[in-house]
């Protein structure tokens, strides 16, 4: 059973996972000068460029676990706290806002046809942001996925790129938006979008190193984070009320998922919400 969001138990494994995270960078870092050396000492022989990629493959590896091990450190933290002074429980994302110089980030899970799984905010306008891209099917995670590179739009070209996600995200407040793939070799599982980041810290390489730590070592790899300490949103709900409609209207699960998705931004509700309604009978379609 995860541990309770903010929790002392929860802060232990954090900061666990940040020093097993630190130990991997610095075994990595050791590779990565091993490398080096033999590179420069077989300059002239012809397998030295095998060195120089082993020697770059591991400093990106430590410069990997690096950044997660400070994203596990900053929420240990926050877990810390919270246990002494109360409050609001402390989210994992907004360390992830915090590296890259933000207070709005969220990350999406999706299946192998684009279809979101699953999603994690770190503040309410990046949830709601979030929500407009999966009810209108539009906006910068789906593209960032789809083409599996980064995505950065501002201003107007926000309505001129996307006509449906771009004016119902700048009347949220937003007015630049950037997502970058969560990749692993061969497959995109989602994408990590930023809003609204702040000018002098604002890089897509940035957002991709956080976005590399994110995949392979807070939800993938030997010291995953199960759920992101409880942070994370599984659209389930949403699938099993499309399935409840699609019985009740006699329609395909498809359709009804788009009617789910119709009524939220109609009433200007969270997706969620509608979708918990339907599925404990308060709430019938047609």
């Amino acid at each position: 059973m995860e541990p309770t969001a903010g929790s002392p138990t929860q802060a232990a494994l954090a900061r666990q996972r940040a020093v097993r995270a630190r130990e991997r960078a610095d075994r990595a870092s050791e590779l990565a000068q091993r490398y080096e050396s033999l590179a420069e000492e077989s300059a002239e022989r012809s397998f030295d460029g095998l060195y120089q990629r082993l020697a770059h493959i591991h400093r990106s590896t430590a410069g990997r676990h690096r950044v997660a091990a400070e994203l596990l450190d900053a929420h240990a933290r926050r877990a810390h706290e919270w246990v002494r002074e109360g409050g609001p429980p402390p989210l994992f994302m907004t360390g992830v806002g915090e590296a890259c110089g933000t207070n709005s980030v969220a990350v999406v899970l999706v299946d192998g046809e684009r279809n979101q799984l699953a999603t994690a905010s770190s503040d309410q306008p990046s949830c709601n942001a979030q929500d407009l891209e999966f009810v209108l099917g539009e906006g910068p995670v789906d593209d960032a996925v789809r083409d599996r590179g980064p995505v950065e739009v501002a201003g107007a070209a926000l309505s001129s790129r996307w006509p449906g996600y771009g004016p119902a995200v700048r009347a949220l407040g937003i007015g630049q938006v950037v997502a970058v793939p969560l990749q692993v070799p061969g497959e995109c599982i989602g994408a990590l979008a930023v809003f609204d980041p702040h000018p002098d810290t604002a890089s897509t390489r940035l957002f991709a190193e956080v976005a590399d730590a994110l995949t392979r070592s807070v939800l993938l790899g030997q010291d995953a984070v199960p759920g992101l300490f409880g942070g994370i949103d599984y659209r389930a709900v949403v699938h099993q009320a499309a399935g409840m409609a699609a019985v009740q209207l006699q329609c395909q699960v498809a359709d009804a998922l788009e009617m789910v998705k119709a009524r939220a931004f109609a009433e200007g509700r969270r997706i969620g919400d509608v979708a918990r309604d339907i599925v404990h009978g308060q709430l019938k379609l047609g």
